[in-house]
């Protein structure tokens, strides 16, 4: 992270912060004082200049600093450079290392406790002079980084086989080679009082509308809290509405989807330590589709995207409807399955509410132990368990056969979403709809169904409406919700999102008009 943004640090630090000393070695006691003269915090000092009468200190953590940086770049300057300036006080001989000793980096000086110990913790490398109240901090980080690898949540058939790190400044490069223009800004926050976190928030100026950038760094100020170990943490403090079961902040880990989106005007939020970024705002639509969907060709894409949504209704509805029908509807089926039906439920002791209950529970435990065990074992036993348990079941007649096929087909279509987040909400929906199912039937399902889409019309995700361009329904933005239209077709971006930059290009198809003789 670059050494600039220290003097970002929260303005309570600042005011409450402990000015260096004039002597290196109260300073030094007071650092070794704080960190509990842990072992990892080397501190070295050296005396330099003509006569050897200048006293410096060298403080960095072993493992963050890079140790080769700071010998070639750091000592050896400081022990060669200094012996031939003319230097007579503690001041110049701290420009004097700013100016033409240190040939690293960032440099940048240093007044307090606060921003020292930020910078050390950073992987920097600090440095203090005897008889001088400020200091300096080079750059000087280095980390062991995770190689960039194949997403493992949102693989895809074709498309780019890269995905985001740990890394923060590796996650900014990977956005910079897809989008090389110099209005990808990009704005750095520490957030955290203990873990000091590098947030950083990017957007495209001219596209991205000045009131969301502004709305998103007011609601990153407003955080105060002790650490940010991921960005799940920031997802939940600074959306919309706290009571919903539907995310309001896009996460992914493929570089080419937050390009998109960049492109789209909205904003994108990435926290060191993390590979997942946050996209705002995310309206509905942007959870059903999947970075594959304008890769492949309109019809094609289309096609899936009509099957995704009707995986949705089906993995929401589905075992609701089951319980509905055979509860109180039994007049709806044909008579030949109704007469089959009750032959499959002679022997079942539960009523149908109790036997999706089991089944379903059944199966959201299996899926959690597959997912928490190792990754060796996980799957064989979600697959295993799910066979055994379901013909067991069925051949000791606790449940009907039906019922385990709809229980399947309902955990078949779950997997049908792009977004993990928006999976785990209709798994949590549809045991409320199954309850109102039992209770009063397909009436209680469609009360469920209308409070459900009342609930999504009231959400805004950064002032944007949760349902757009559905509701409010906005005509010239069907062409990619639920069919993608063919790529000279989506020329403009929201209004809603991107109200001052609307056009993406010219259609390539248009035959420019003949000049009037």
């Amino acid at each position: 992270m670059s050494n600039t943004k220290k003097l970002n640090a929260d303005s309570s630090d600042q005011k409450n912060a402990l000015l260096l000393h004039t002597s290196l070695q109260e300073n030094l006691q007071e650092i070794k004082k704080t960190v509990g003269n842990s072992n990892d915090v080397i501190i070295r000092m050296l005396n330099i200049g003509k006569s050897k009468e200048q006293l410096i200190g060298i403080i960095y953590t072993d493992g963050l600093a890079d140790k080769s940086v700071i010998t070639d770049f750091i000592m050896d300057s400081l022990v060669l450079d200094i012996e031939s300036s003319s230097t007579n006080s503690s001041q110049q001989a701290l420009e004097f290392l700013k100016d033409y000793c240190l040939t690293v980096g960032d440099v940048i000086d240093i007044t307090d406790f606060n921003v020292l110990y930020s910078s050390i913790f950073s992987g920097e490398t600090v440095i203090l002079l005897e008889g001088n109240t400020k200091g300096i901090s080079a750059s000087t980080q280095h980390s062991k980084d995770r190689a960039i690898t194949d997403p493992t949540t949102e693989t895809v058939i074709r498309g780019p086989r890269e995905s985001f790190t740990e890394t923060l400044r590796t996650n900014t490069a990977l956005i910079r080679r897809k989008i090389k223009n110099p209005n990808l800004w990009m704005k750095s926050k520490v957030i955290g009082r203990y873990t000091k976190t590098d947030v950083c928030i990017m957007y495209i100026n001219g596209v991205a509308n000045d009131k969301i950038v502004k709305e998103v760094m007011t609601r990153l100020d407003r955080i105060d809290i002790d650490g940010i170990l991921e960005s799940g943490y920031i997802e939940e403090l600074i959306q919309d509405t706290t009571f919903t079961p539907f995310p309001t902040v896009y996460n992914t880990e493929r570089p080419d989807v937050i390009a998109a989106e960049l492109l789209e005007g909205k904003v994108a939020i990435l926290v060191d330590g993390t590979p997942f970024v946050l996209i705002v705002p995310a309206p509905f639509s942007s959870f059903i589709q999947a970075a594959e969907d304008h890769y492949q060709r309109s019809d094609v894409s289309s096609l899936i995207r009509i099957m995704r949504y009707t995986g949705i209704g089906i993995a929401l509805l589905g075992p609701s409807f089951y319980v509905a029908i055979t509860t109180f509807h039994q007049e709806m089926l044909p008579t030949s399955m109704l007469i089959s039906l009750a032959s499959q439920r002679e022997g079942v002791p539960f009523p149908a509410i109790a036997e999706a209950l089991i089944m379903e529970i059944a199966f959201e435990i299996l899926r959690e132990a597959g997912l928490r065990m190792p990754r060796t074992i996980g799957p064989a036993v979600s697959i295993v368990g799910t066979l055994v348990i379901g013909q067991a079941a069925v051949e000791a007649g606790m449940v009907s056969a039906v019922m385990v096929i709809v229980v399947s087909l309902t955990a078949i279509c779950s997997f049908l979403f792009p977004s993990y987040a928006l999976s785990n909400t209709f798994r949590l929906l549809r045991f409320p709809l199954m309850g109102l199912a039992a209770m009063f039937g397909l009436f209680g399902v469609m009360i469920g169904l209308i409070a459900l889409i009342l609930h999504l019309c009231s959400l805004r995700t950064f002032g944007v409406p949760y349902m757009s361009p559905f509701a409010p329904l906005i005509p010239s933005e069907q062409k990619d919700s639920i069919l993608r239209f063919p790529r000279w077709a989506l020329l403009s971006r929201s209004r809603l999102i991107a109200p001052n930059n609307t056009t993406r290009g010219h259609n390539p198809l248009d035959k420019p008009t003949k000049a009037r003789k």
